[in-house]
């Protein structure tokens, strides 16, 4: 199975990688390095500033010794922050870096959502109002509509990564939409590994959440094809369901 290498900002939901690793099983392997955080707030200055080249390379010495196939930047607002172009000069200086091909949890959403054939979907921000629109931008750039956007309005990682079960059940159902194909939850520092196959029991409906997309796109860039089960309808699902997304998403190559 490949190594997925993945760069994650603080501390906060580290731990569903782990976790993602060991409900995966089959020898999949996930090592993990943390970028340092400026500013810890959902505002979009600190977040350019998160996701600067120079804090990118941090994870160089570390994840250079683990035999990467693929490298992941595991920020979903440290990414679309930059806009669709900027993402993509992100992704591609990623994989100049770490010699491997990369992306970021904010192409990973879309290629998910292709992966499942979900063009329209529905947002549960646990962001301010004006970061989380930044998402909704970047999923249009992604073609990908966006029925309905919810905003917690929480300011830090640290505290959104205090959510317990319950509350995240609770963000993905009240903020659902009758016509979305998925429900989207676009934050790194939110737990849901644990809880992605109840999350979709009580939707009734795919629900895509950023470390679930990350660790995916991740296996999926470095070659893997597998399907699983326990890890939400995007893990069980057909590969990309026949689409070349990375014509979408401009990922990076070494």
């Amino acid at each position: 199975m490949p190594t997925v290498g993945f760069l994650y900002p603080g501390y906060s939901a580290e731990d569903d990688y782990p976790r993602m690793a060991e409900l995966l099983g089959d020898g999949v392997r996930l090592p993990l390095v943390h970028t340092s955080v400026g500013e810890d707030a959902h505002r979009v200055d600190a977040l350019l500033d998160l996701g600067n080249v120079d804090r990118l390379a941090e994870g160089v010495p570390v994840l250079r010794q683990s035999a990467l196939d693929a490298v992941v930047w595991a920020c979903t607002s440290g990414s679309f922050v930059f806009g669709w172009e900027g993402a993509k000069e992100q992704v591609a200086q990623l994989a100049r870096t770490y010699g491997v091909p990369a992306t970021s949890t904010s192409f990973s959403f879309v290629n998910a959502a292709y992966a499942l054939c979900a063009r329209r979907v529905a947002v549960a921000a646990t962001y301010p109002r004006d970061v989380a629109e930044h998402f909704v931008q970047f999923l249009g750039a992604g073609g990908l509509e966006v029925l309905s956007l919810s905003s917690r309005g929480i300011i830090t990682a640290a505290e959104v990564g205090t959510l317990g079960r319950e509350e995240v059940l609770d963000l993905a159902v009240a903020n659902d939409h009758p016509d979305a194909d998925a429900v989207l939850l676009p934050d790194t520092a939110l737990h849901t590994v644990a809880w992605l196959e109840d999350l979709e029991q009580r939707l009734g409906k795919p629900v895509l959440t950023a470390n679930q997309v990350s660790v995916w796109e991740g296996l999926q860039i470095a070659g893997s094809t597998r399907t699983y089960g326990g890890a939400g309808a995007l893990f069980r699902s057909a590969s990309r369901a026949g689409v070349e997304v990375s014509l979408l998403s401009g990922r990076g190559e070494s």
